[in-house]
């Protein structure tokens, strides 16, 4: 029985005060019943074993009862929050500070007290705060200094091991004290050893070493713009983008450098998340492009290709310079590719952080690149402009490649997926309910329909949103095409890739489960890279003339034989550019587009973009049709 076990034990220590090695073996079964046992912790907390232990620490002549009794404190503290709060006090912080400052302390002894510490102020605010009163924080920064000298790394060595094992148990109390919660008093206090902590990163590249410099850096910035701006001060910021360039340039690039590249870049990330403008600085190391080649190990898990793309993203939020560079190392084309490719939410929103953030500078390059009355004063500058250019230019020909691709595989791709429900009338006929009626007077396009929510992600021509709906005159099925580029890979069924879309048809109507099967039995795998020719199109023409792109990618897909005329005919104004302002619907609209002798490239494009859109719901509807013929 637990309890009767900790009440022999208890008083076995208490009779056995002139043998401290049974002290010692009592003391070491005590902490292996109470080791991850609250119960049992609490128990041995209303026996009184627990001050009895701490009194014992304080009193025993002997050093190793005394490091017995510290750890067994640790074990029982870490077990049961009662007991961190019974000794979460003044006195015993003085008491451990008073072992640490000892120079009869051994170095084990010193550790076992520091392990105490850490218990006593992890996950709790009053040891945080007791921490700091009793100035026990101040001798922790101390021995973080002194413990371990930057020339004594060698851990094959027993006695520098014993105080690297103990440096290493600071590193984590420290870490302790200025989070979890965050403790900004502490964080203040623990910036000043900056530049020892830099100074380890400049001399040694060791995981031993850089791992729990880079967890105390990491935790003493995080959310505090005043240490992260003192950090960068001291050079704290080249430092730690030295150091992810030697792990990088690594000739033998091993696992554990990877990983180890990984933590520099978190740390990296949480020196300049809450100001993204302190990322000029690491401009002049390449760091971008550095991220860019740790993003494309495959030994990376999920959650380090968040962290390393999140840490791009805060390096290209402002910066002019490091976006470039994301465009400049094709970092866009990587992005979609991540966000068309993978399932994880969070995945996805780090990539469209970058891809949003680099949005504004495409916007003004596509600006820039089209105004002719831009004023070069000098060859840099003109240098510049030709460089922008060119990665201008190289986006686009990215979006040219996607259009032909996805019209090779024109046939085994459907444009849109569509939800269709049932009607409740149960005697129509099943072809009546799929029947697309074009020549229904009513007007089977809306101008404007309920479009997923994403405004930044949606196509607009003139203030309107372009959107595409047929209207079945028996049952007036709306159904609607909206896509989603964001959340698309997210809404994959098995290996198929099925936007999201909008049924309109009753607002209490609920999509039943057959219904989705059906339509993912009959919707062929959705191309990937309609997806990223979406995004493509969006981030890098939103302010460029409509008409030039229509015009640019369609004339490049004209076979050599157009002649000049037919050329001349495309750039000419067709009525649906006169007709801004007057009243058309859709259908009216596009029945004015036919009868029009000629159209220009912009409108011609979205005609023949509504006949396929058609004709791949033609046949979707029969299959449809075909499907709900057996159900029923």
């Amino acid at each position: 029985d637990m309890k009767t076990d900790l009440n022999l034990l208890l008083e076995c220590l208490k009779y056995q005060m002139d043998c401290p090695e049974s002290q010692k073996e009592a003391l070491i079964t005590i902490y292996s019943i109470c080791q991850q046992n609250s119960e049992a912790s609490e128990y041995f907390r209303e026996i009184g074993g627990l001050m009895f232990i701490n009194d014992l620490a304080k009193s025993s002549v002997h050093c190793i009862v005394k490091e017995a009794a510290l750890f067994t404190l640790g074990i029982i503290i870490e077990s049961n929050v009662y007991c961190q709060q019974t000794l979460c006090t003044s006195a015993l912080f003085e008491d451990l500070i008073l072992f640490l400052i000892n120079t009869d302390s051994g170095v084990n002894l010193k550790r076992m007290s520091v392990y105490v510490i850490l218990v006593l102020v992890s996950n709790n605010s009053n040891g945080q705060t007791c921490v700091r009163d009793t100035g026990c924080i101040s001798l922790l920064l101390q021995l973080f200094r002194t413990t371990l000298s930057t020339f004594e790394v060698n851990l094959s060595d027993k006695s520098i091991n014993q105080c690297y094992q103990l440096w290493s148990s600071v590193c984590s109390t420290l870490c302790a004290c200025v989070n979890n919660p965050q403790n900004e008093d502490n964080q203040n206090i623990c910036c000043s050893v900056f530049p020892y902590a830099k100074e380890w990163l400049e001399s040694c590249t060791e995981p031993e070493i850089v791992r729990p410099i880079c967890s105390f850096v990491g935790l003493t910035v995080a959310n505090n713009l005043y240490v992260q701006k003192y950090f960068v001060s001291v050079g704290g910021l080249d430092t730690l983008a030295k150091v992810l360039i030697k792990l990088m340039h690594d000739s033998c690039m091993t696992h554990s450098s990877t990983k180890l590249a990984v933590v520099v870049t978190k740390t990296l990330d949480a020196c300049i998340a809450n100001d993204s403008a302190m990322g000029v600085v690491l401009t002049k190391y390449h760091t971008v492009s550095e991220l860019l080649k740790l993003l494309s190990n495959d030994t990376l898990d999920t959650g380090e290709k968040i962290s390393i793309i999140l840490t791009i993203g805060h390096c290209t939020e402002v910066c002019e310079e490091n976006q470039c560079e994301l465009l400049q190392n094709n970092g866009l084309p990587l992005m979609i590719q991540i966000l068309t490719e993978s399932q994880d939410e969070e995945l996805n929103k780090a990539a469209t952080f970058v891809l949003q953030n680099c949005k504004q500078m495409t916007e003004q390059l596509s600006l820039k690149i089209n105004d002719n009355s831009l004023n070069v004063n000098n060859a840099e500058e003109l240098d510049r402009k030709r460089s922008l250019q060119d990665y201008w230019k190289k986006a686009k020909e990215i979006l040219h490649r996607i259009n032909l691709i996805e019209k090779e595989h024109d046939e085994e791709r459907v444009q849109g997926g569509v939800f269709i429900e049932r009607s409740s009338e149960p005697n129509i006929e099943a072809s009546k309910y799929h029947e697309v009626n074009p020549a229904d007077p009513k007007p089977y396009t809306e101008r404007i329909h309920k479009v997923v929510h994403c405004p930044q992600l949606t196509f607009k021509s003139d203030d309107h949103i372009l959107a595409t709906s047929v209207n079945s005159s028996p049952l007036k099925n709306k159904i609607v095409n909206t896509m989603d580029p964001v959340n698309a890979s997210t809404r994959q069924s098995g290996q198929s890739h099925i936007p999201c879309s909008v049924n309109e048809l009753q607002p209490a109507s609920v999509l039943h489960s057959h219904n989705i099967k059906g339509k993912n039995a009959c919707v062929k795998n959705q191309s990937v890279l309609q997806t990223g020719c979406i995004f493509l199109s969006v981030f890098f023409c939103p302010n460029l003339d409509q008409h030039s792109l229509y015009s640019e990618i369609t004339n490049e897909e004209k076979s050599s034989s157009t002649t000049s005329v037919s050329h001349q005919m495309a750039n000419l104004r067709c009525l649906g550019c006169t007709a801004e302002g007057l009243s058309f619907n859709s259908r009216t609209f596009t029945k004015m587009l036919q009868s029009c002798p000629y159209q220009c490239e912009h409108h011609r494009v979205i005609l023949e973009a509504e006949e396929r859109y058609k004709k791949e719901l033609r046949k979707l509807a029969v299959c449809n049709n075909s499907r709900y013929t057996t159900y029923e």
